[in-house]
């Protein structure tokens, strides 16, 4: 009996995590476990904290994933992965794209953007980084940079690089698979 694992994606609104969970949600019932999916949203505009829980194994009960839980964290920006990494396990692992979105507080000058995010991460947990952002500027389309989250994070998963691929192929508009899977191997074999 398989143990249930616990993801989560964080993000800002407008940096897709919906398709990240659909492409995860995907893979995942295609390897045959139950899933159960749930996103909470801050801010529903963009620019507002966005947070989607996936847990699966072969039966599970909740959505919800608790703190402390988290075998994995994709964060799609530096701040929401400072917010967020309690929930990571001890063992857990934080994929984090090294990107800086100004909360409102921080543009309309009530607080300020914490320095050395990632350094501070990595002194408490397992941390990944990849600028995404500027991967995906280079494929030359920067709405991919996500897939390009998930190709990292998909190491850190149970599951085949082709499996990724054929989930992609079938969860994408179908002008965008080749651009999509190119972004996915990006990160998931590096360059």
């Amino acid at each position: 009996m398989m143990k249930t694992k616990n993801i989560m994606i964080v993000g800002v609104g407008g940096q897709g995590t919906l398709l990240t969970s659909r492409i995860l949600g995907g893979i995942i019932l295609d390897a045959g476990y139950d899933v159960k999916l749930s996103e909470v949203h801050g801010m529903a505009q963009r620019g507002g904290s966005v947070v989607t829980f996936v847990r699966y194994g072969d039966e599970v009960a909740e959505p919800i994933v608790e703190e402390g839980q988290a075998d994995v964290l994709i964060a799609f920006e530096r701040l929401e992965a400072m917010r967020y990494a309690h929930y990571l396990k001890k063992d857990g692992v934080l994929i984090v794209n090294d990107q800086r979105i100004d909360p409102i507080t921080v543009v309309t000058g009530m607080q300020t953007y914490p320095k050395n995010i990632i350094e501070t991460l990595e002194n408490t947990y397992t941390t990944y980084q990849i600028d995404a952002m500027k991967e995906a500027k280079e494929l030359g389309n920067t709405k991919a940079f996500n897939v390009i989250v998930l190709g990292m994070a998909a190491k850190h998963m149970d599951f085949s690089k082709e499996s990724w691929l054929n989930v992609i192929k079938s969860t994408v508009p179908p002008k965008t698979i080749e651009m999509n899977e190119k972004a996915f191997l990006l990160g998931y074999e590096g360059k």
